[in-house]
């Protein structure tokens, strides 16, 4: 049973900045992508940031330059470090992962979080 769990939102002001952690936990033989998407109230959910097992990083252009994804392999954990928030990054965000289960074929399944609420008033 694998497990996604996120934390970490809240009610920040305009200008403000929080951090999100996302683990993943149970058993599986080893993680993949890691990532974040977030919806808003009558939105489709978009993609906010990901990253590699790698390293390597990719994020929406509304983001770039004001958050930060990272991962900390050891602990399965990725965090999204938001800055300079503005009222429009107000939304539910969750966190994705790509786990493969075993190591006997080289097929990763995808796991969704429950979602953190991220609100961002003016």
């Amino acid at each position: 049973q694998v497990q996604v769990v996120e934390s970490g939102g809240g009610l920040v002001q305009a200008g403000g900045s929080l951090r999100l952690s996302c683990a993943a936990s149970g058993s599986f033989f080893s993680i993949g992508v890691m990532g974040w998407y977030r919806q808003a109230p009558g939105q489709q959910r978009e993609r906010v940031a990901i990253i590699t097992s790698s390293g390597s990083t990719n994020y929406a252009e509304s983001v770039r330059g004001r958050f930060t994804i990272s991962r900390d392999s050891a602990k399965n954990t990725t965090y999204l470090q938001m800055s300079s928030l503005k009222p429009e990054d107000t939304a539910t965000y969750y966190c994705y992962t790509e786990i493969r289960k075993t190591s006997l074929y080289n097929t990763f399944f995808q796991y969704w979080g429950q979602g953190t609420q991220v609100t961002v008033s003016s």
